[in-house]
């Protein structure tokens, strides 16, 4: 135990990242508490309850045909579909509703406790999604890199309104697996020249991946191109082993592949048709020739991080101009955000929308790159002055943002 607790693991920088993550929960509470003082559920919060309670108490898989969905407006999708959730698996469902079956029969009728349970889960994967992006960051471009990334994430209100579920459908859980899922397969890359037996020395991180992969993908069937996606990254990577980079990538697929039918509970015929009826990725080639495409895009990333808008075409003109720039830490996150940009381009509707809010956090690792190469230059108190007065600025919009949304 001695040992866990060094400098190493628990110093300035933890504390400072550990700070900047609490303000980032303070204002998820702060939506979630004014969310529940509105009385009642909203339709999505109520399904998502009551399919993810009907399947942990031995009912109906949720998100199927083989339950008894109350009736709405929403529901015409799922009619065309033969009954199934074209978008989620079951797994999105028995989040929402885990920490409410914990709950003692005595407190399931308390309205205010069932709201912060419900909406807990999004919060923690918002948190983890944080720690994460910051930690990668960290690794990639110092601290510098990790406080940008950091900074600029906690004040974002797309990712705020969507851990707090607040009325948006909360997607911290795809962002959070398909963010484990790139890096992961880029850090197994790393591991494959090692001294030791592969596949045996990396299985913790195969698990990892395979978990990463099964949380995004059953939240957001689309997301399934992140598995051609980290095997491409691997065997770029490993480009003299890749047979064995070919070997961990399936065995964390398997592991994936048996952690979404887990949440199928193991019905086969039921999780075959639930993969038959998914809505996979659609591009719709004609909306690229109408400029409103690009506009709504360039709306999307504003609601996601007023920064981006800013930061994003900056650190992208001086990545094409200083060859500096361009190295793989930068590049990958780059080309992982353009491709998601791409796809939610090409699928106007709903799964659009999600690959946006997927591409954010790589946007935010790319301009946390870019500004920390800037920082060891000689115009270092420039480029320091300008990080500052965006993350200040931004900080100041979220919260003048979150304070209306508190009002409206």
């Amino acid at each position: 135990m001695g040992r866990f607790f060094t400098r190493e693991r628990f110093g300035q920088p933890q504390i400072l990242a550990g700070l900047l993550l609490l303000t980032f929960l303070a204002q998820c509470a702060c939506l979630v508490r004014r969310g529940i003082a509105k009385g009642q559920w909203d339709a999505g919060e109520e399904v998502r309850l009551k399919e993810g309670l009907r399947q942990w108490t031995g009912g109906a898989i949720a998100g199927t045909s083989n339950h008894a969905r109350p009736r709405s407006d929403a529901d015409a999708a799922l009619d065309l579909n033969d009954g199934y959730d074209p978008n989620h698996s079951p797994l999105w469902y028995l989040v929402s509703a885990a920490p409410y079956v914990m709950l003692p029969a005595r407190f399931q009728s308390m309205y205010a406790l069932a709201g912060w349970l419900l909406r807990a889960p999004y919060v923690l994967f918002g948190l983890l999604l944080g720690a994460s992006l910051w930690y990668v960051s960290r690794r990639l471009y110092g601290n510098a890199g990790g406080y940008i990334a950091l900074a600029l994430y906690c004040f974002s209100p797309e990712f705020i309104r969507s851990s707090a579920a607040w009325g948006t459908l909360p997607e911290t859980g795809a962002a959070w697996g398909t963010f484990g899922a790139v890096f992961t397969s880029i850090a197994v890359s790393h591991t494959l020249y090692a001294p030791r037996e592969v596949i045996l020395w990396n299985w913790r991180r195969i698990l990892l991946l395979g978990l990463s992969l099964t949380l995004a993908i059953g939240s957001q069937f689309s997301l399934i191109i992140v598995v051609p996606l980290a095997l491409a990254f691997m065997l770029y990577l490993a480009p003299g082993r890749r047979i064995a980079a070919t070997v961990i990538w399936a065995a964390a697929c398997g592991v994936g592949l048996a952690l979404l039918c887990a949440s199928y509970f193991f019905h086969a015929h039921i999780f075959w048709q639930g993969i038959r009826h998914a809505a996979f990725v659609r591009i719709h080639w004609g909306v690229f020739a109408e400029p409103k495409t690009y506009q709504q895009m360039l709306v999307q990333l504003g609601q996601t991080s007023a920064a981006l808008k800013i930061a994003v075409p900056l650190a992208l003109v001086v990545y094409l101009a200083w060859p500096r720039a361009r190295y793989f830490g930068n590049s990958a996150p780059l080309l992982v955000a353009v491709l998601f940009l791409f796809l939610g381009s090409g699928t106007p509707n709903y799964s659009g929308l999600e690959f946006t809010l997927m591409a954010a956090p790589f946007l935010l690792a790319f301009v946390a790159g870019v500004s920390s190469d800037g920082l060891e230059t000689p115009g270092r108190k420039l480029v320091l002055a300008c990080v500052w007065g965006l993350c200040v600025a931004n900080a100041l919009w979220c919260v003048w943002e979150l304070a209306g949304r508190g009002q409206g």
